[in-house]
């Protein structure tokens, strides 16, 4: 019996970023990671930036990093969007351990909030696509 798919798009500001028929995906909400199936409970939630897997309809496992974001589910319809979004085709690994590298060390001599905070969210955005682009989708 084939798996029961579900609509998934992703958005982001600049573009249609993914629209297909998915079996399930995996991604970090606020409170923890989560799975989403077909018949899943109406809900909305926000996201955190993440490695988002998704299983498309022929069973496989793709990687994807998205940045923080809403995720809606609705029926047989679910939506997420978030700033950004990128295949690890699209990730530029260079760029991403020197972000890596300055928000580390923006963190260590960040001494206002906002400046931590900003160095944090930098610092997951970096580790995450360094991730997904050593996942390499797999």
């Amino acid at each position: 019996m084939p798996a029961a798919l579900f609509n998934l798009e992703i958005h982001t500001p600049y573009r249609l970023f993914f629209m297909d028929k998915v079996e399930a995906i995996v991604l970090t909400l606020e409170d923890g990671e989560a799975g989403i199936y077909a018949n899943h409970s109406f809900m909305i939630a926000p996201v955190r930036t993440c490695v988002l897997r998704i299983k498309d309809k022929d069973g496989l496992w793709k990687s994807a990093f998205t940045t923080d974001g809403i995720l809606e589910v609705s029926g047989h319809r679910t939506v997420l969007m978030v700033d950004a979004a990128e295949w690890p085709g699209e990730i530029d690994y260079t760029r991403a351990v020197a972000a890596k590298t300055r928000a580390e060390e923006d963190l260590k001599e960040g001494v206002m909030r906002f400046e931590t905070d900003n160095a944090y969210t930098n610092l997951k955005r970096a580790e995450t696509r360094i991730k997904v682009y050593e996942l390499k989708g797999g």
